[in-house]
């Protein structure tokens, strides 16, 4: 029985991998009066005069709504909301397990960018943070956009900057391993959607000088005239020397490869053809761009993927838990870029540097302490930035 089989069969048997938990006492006459009819008016009157103080009289403070409308489902893309929902439930069991964050998934039935950002600004009084997930690109970036310019809570999209953090954590760790400085390195980032843009960016905020992002149809360059608007952003800062051409162009003489693309399209020789001592992170599920036996033949000296089954997993799961429970507890109104590099740093300082190896770059998804030390530092970055509710 291969995994996708047996997990059918488990999921059969949960019957959905999340359920809720009553709190509050309710055994007697008396408990039903404090906690519901009449006692719960008061409560109630109290939110009705201020209403920050729904984030201490009910569970808003804690609950953050997994929201997705389908579109962009793991490697399967477009297979609506309905279908999604087993990804958002086990995002869900995530935030619980490793975060203690109560989240509930939420699948929008409908791909009009207006629409969805009117839904969740209806619904974000019963929450304290939101995550999006699974939307595809370019609308993620839009919704996003208008959520965190029109909420007071914290908004984030986990498959742009949760994935952004974790390779940044990565790549602090394997910089220790190669002797080599941020600001030295040729950077090529395979993939411009959600994942690519926002790895671009974090990767640029935190010192990097020579990034080049690929599509299907090459490298992004400034003044092209088939670049969508983000796109276009991104050729502003990225590809600051205007090279062209295609992705076995952009890798020559690169330190490091990150892939957010497709299975198989990074060569031995494209990976022969880097700098010496290379990185390769690739990211693509369920078959990454170049097997990771192949890219070690070639040269490769540091080797990331998305897979649980080759070391050094670059999974979110390091991320969206901790990064969401500093946040609640900061009681922070956003997720800032100082948030989530801490975040990296957090993540990255996890892995002792006994245990630093180029098999070994990121602290394991089970590591409570790195969940603790995301949250920690996400929390003292968000006070200290003063972006909290008083």
């Amino acid at each position: 029985m291969d995994i996708g089989e047996k997990s059918l069969q488990c999921h059969y048997k949960w019957h959905g991998k999340i359920e809720t938990k009553v709190r509050a006492e309710v055994s007697t006459n008396e408990d039903l009066m404090l906690a519901y009819t009449p006692g719960v008016a008061a409560p109630c009157m109290k939110i009705h005069e201020d209403v920050n103080e729904s984030f201490n009289l009910t569970r808003r403070w804690n609950t953050v709504p997994v929201i997705t409308d389908g579109t962009a489902v793991l490697g399967l893309g477009d297979i609506g909301p309905e279908a999604g929902m087993p990804v958002m439930e086990g995002k869900c069991a995530l935030f619980k397990a490793f975060g203690d964050v109560d989240a509930f998934p939420i699948c929008i039935k409908s791909k009009d960018t207006e629409e969805i950002i009117k839904t969740i600004k209806l619904i974000s009084g019963s929450f304290g943070g939101i995550n999006l997930e699974d939307i595809s690109a370019p609308r993620c970036f839009e919704i996003e956009r208008r959520l965190k310019e029109e909420l007071n809570i914290p908004v984030f999209h986990d498959d742009q900057h949760g994935t952004a953090i974790v390779t940044l954590a990565a790549l602090i760790n394997a910089l220790k391993l190669t002797n080599k400085k941020i600001e030295d390195l040729k950077i090529v980032i395979n993939g411009a959607g959600a994942a690519g843009e926002a790895i671009a960016k974090l990767l640029i905020y935190s010192g990097a000088k020579n990034v080049i992002v690929c599509d299907s149809k090459g490298i992004i360059c400034k003044g092209d005239p088939r670049l969508n608007d983000a796109k276009k952003e991104l050729a502003e800062i990225t590809n600051l020397d205007h090279i062209q051409g295609y992705l076995v162009d952009a890798m020559k003489g690169a330190d490091v490869f990150v892939g957010v693309s497709v299975a198989n399209c990074v060569s031995k020789d494209m990976v022969k053809s880097m700098n010496e001592k290379p990185i390769l992170f690739t990211c693509a599920n369920p078959i990454p761009e170049i097997n990771p036996k192949d890219a070690k033949e070639a040269g490769a000296y540091i080797i990331g993927t998305g897979s649980s089954q080759y070391p050094n997993q670059i999974n979110n799961v390091l991320v969206f838990p901790g990064l969401f429970r500093g946040a609640i507890d900061a009681k922070a109104t956003d997720i800032n870029v100082e948030m989530m590099k801490a975040a990296s740093l957090a993540i990255a300082n996890t892995v002792s540097d006994e245990e630093l190896s180029v098999t070994h770059i990121l602290p394991f998804a089970f590591d409570k302490k790195a969940h603790e030390n995301v949250a920690n530092a996400v929390k003292e970055t968000a006070i200290k930035c003063g972006i909290v509710r008083k």
